[in-house]
């Protein structure tokens, strides 16, 4: 008996040691998230044991949007689909938010209680606290994100008229006391999606975005010193047009430096041709001249070795070949270059990209899923996945002659309660709604017609968007009368069966300040 139990403990000793001796041979492996802080050296992301660590992410939109809450909780309760989100391997959230969810009077609505319980009578903030808390609890990473400054949309520079550059400053300092003892909210992404007069290292203090986020990313470092900064790109460096946030190339001649080192993570979103066309799509060499692209843009700062990147943005409803062909070459890039991410959208009602989840919130799209399996979290990495002894400098293409724009990527169409205040114009300008005119009922296409307040302007233009989402620009139209229009089909709204919808008119003058919206509700005949 004593001969067999030793030869049991031997064979266990060796099967041990070949298992050990096996795993030494192995790469090493990128862990799916790490403890504690996290820091950066390099390229890398590293967490506070000095693991190797990949941020493989999702983002969860509705704190942003006149919703004050991530959408969905009127379909489930938001500790069941963020138990989803971990069961299906990400393990960061992307968590947007305006400025306005943090101010006082801001009501959390489009909730169902029995399903929420414990977010019953709380702000917006103390919601992002509770998602804060159960991500921990389950192992899950938050990261931060000022998308907007108000619920209306969102803004090209980090202030607007309804937000100052010292509020968007102190509101982050805010955020950063408030999570100073809580490694789970590991990242800030300072403003999403800088564009239009948005300039990198140009010196103007209006519009420079490098300086304005190195001063925001300093003063958040004062307040918390771990927590990671995240900073997006810009539309345009040296007339080199790209996606909103996207354009990196400013960082070889402009690199920021944050007052606590090993901080700093850049960030940039990627869209494929369905959400805008643009040019690099109908290139000869498409998708092969992906890869060139992303190397002049972003990719040259993780091949150099000088910081990591984060793509915090990308995704597609893989209608098209071309879509299918962008998202398999950029998972194949993110692959090669290991780079970190968070997918565009775990909601449905993403008007260009749709969501991880069906309409009913709660099917996923296998697709999707296994388009991103490839770089889910725990890859394989080999000993220099970067080849960081190969300097790449950024590759300069040629200049567009006009900016390309971005049709925007945020959500469209977004859950929104109707309110008492709906019809209330917001400023001294009352906008005219021709149509759709307050509790009407509609069907398919409808013509969305509106005058500006002072009926035409050169100076002043108008969108048109649902629940709180996507602004969508609307075209003159002088027929009758001076009046704006855009035909929307109104059929693909299913999200909250036939209503009521509410439908926004937004007027913006050449600044891009709003200075009027209006709203109607609407219910909806499938």
């Amino acid at each position: 008996m004593k001969n067999s139990t030793a030869l049991r403990i031997l064979l266990v000793v060796v099967n041990l040691t070949i298992v050990w001796s096996l795993q030494s041979l192995l790469p090493q492996k990128i862990l799916a998230a790490g403890g504690g802080w996290w820091h950066t050296s390099g390229s890398q992301i590293l967490d506070d044991s000095g693991h190797t660590v990949k941020i493989a992410g999702i983002n969860w939109f509705g704190l942003e949007t006149g919703s004050f809450a991530p959408h969905g909780l009127w379909a489930r309760g938001y500790k069941d689909m963020m138990d989803q989100m971990k069961s299906l391997g990400f393990n960061t959230i992307r968590l947007p938010f305006s400025n306005q969810a943090l101010n006082n009077g801001s009501t959390p609505n489009g909730i169902d209680y029995s399903k929420n319980a414990d977010l019953q009578g709380l702000s917006p903030l103390q919601i992002m606290d509770k998602v804060v808390a159960y991500a921990g609890q389950i192992g899950l990473k938050v990261i931060l994100d000022q998308h907007r400054p108000d619920s209306s949309g969102q803004s090209a520079l980090w202030y607007s008229s309804s937000l100052s550059e010292s509020k968007w400053m102190s509101d982050w300092q805010m955020l950063a006391q408030r999570y100073a003892n809580n490694s789970t909210v590991i990242g800030m992404d300072l403003h999403n999606e800088p564009h239009d007069n948005a300039c990198w290292g140009c010196g103007d203090p209006s519009t420079d975005w490098q300086a304005a986020a190195t001063k925001a990313g300093n003063a958040i470092l004062s307040v918390n010193p771990n927590v990671l900064i995240m900073v997006e790109g810009v539309q345009a460096y040296n007339n080199n047009w790209y996606w909103w946030g996207g354009n990196l190339m400013g960082v070889k001649d402009h690199p920021i430096t944050l007052s606590v080192p090993g901080r700093l993570v850049y960030s940039v979103h990627d869209y494929p041709s369905s959400v805008n066309n643009q040019p690099w799509f109908s290139d000869p060499s498409y998708p092969n001249n992906l890869s060139s692209l992303w190397d002049s843009m972003w990719g040259y700062i993780v091949k150099n070795n000088a910081a990591p990147v984060w793509v915090g943005e990308f995704g597609t409803k893989l209608e098209t070949t071309s879509d299918q062909q962008w998202i398999d070459a950029l998972v194949s890039y993110l692959k090669g270059t290991q780079t970190s991410w968070t997918y565009w959208c775990w909601n449905p009602n993403s008007g260009d990209t749709g969501g991880i989840l069906a309409d009913d919130w709660q099917t996923v799209n296998q697709a999707k899923m296994q388009k991103l399996q490839p770089i889910e979290a725990a890859l394989p990495m080999t000993a220099d996945p970067v080849a960081v002894n190969a300097v790449v400098a950024p590759v300069t293409p040629t200049p567009t002659s006009a900016p390309v724009p971005m049709a925007v990527s945020q959500i469209s169409p977004t859950p929104t309660p109707t309110t008492a205040a709906n019809n209330q114009a917001s400023s001294a300008g009352d906008i005219n709604i021709w149509w759709p005119v307050n509790n009407a009922t509609v069907s398919g296409l409808q013509p969305f017609k509106a005058q500006l307040p002072n009926g035409s302007s050169n100076n002043e233009t108008m969108y048109w968007q649902v629940d709180g989402g996507q602004l969508n620009s609307m075209y003159e139209n002088n027929t009758d009368a001076p009046h704006e229009e855009a035909p929307v089909d109104v059929s693909s709204w299913k999200w909250r069966g036939n209503g009521p919808y509410h439908v926004n008119f937004v007027v913006k003058n050449n600044q891009g300040n709003m200075v009027a919206q209006k709203s109607s509700d609407i219910n909806v005949v499938h």
